[in-house]
C-alpha cells in the first residue's frame, strides 16, 4: 500500500479540527490516520505557532544582506565606469 502525502496545508486543516472541539478519534477516521500521527502533527503545529505572524516580516538580517548588495552593486558599477574610460 501506498504511504499519503500530507501537505502542511492539509495536516494544519486536520489538527485545526481537533483544536476547535471536534473528536480526536472521529477526525482520524474521517482521515484515515493514526491518532498518534495527530498528535505528532498537533505538538508540531502548537510548538511552532509563534513563527505564524513572522511569515510576512523579513529578518533584520536578510534587510541589513540586502542594503549590502545595493552598495556593492553599485560599488561594482562605479568601478566598471572607471575601468572603461581608462581604456579610452
Amino acid at each position: 500500500m501506498k504511504r499519503r502525502t500530507w501537505t502542511n496545508k492539509e495536516k494544519a486543516a486536520v489538527v485545526l479540527e481537533g483544536l476547535k472541539g471536534r473528536p480526536v478519534a472521529e477526525i482520524c477516521l474521517e482521515h484515515q490516520i493514526n491518532q498518534s500521527q495527530y498528535y505528532k502533527w498537533r505538538d508540531y503545529f502548537l510548538s511552532n505557532m509563534e513563527t505564524v505572524f513572522d511569515a510576512g516580516k523579513p529578518d533584520k538580517t536578510e534587510e541589513r544582506l540586502k542594503r549590502e548588495n545595493v552598495k556593492l552593486k553599485t560599488c561594482v558599477a562605479e568601478l566598471t565606469l572607471e575601468l572603461k574610460k581608462s581604456d579610452w
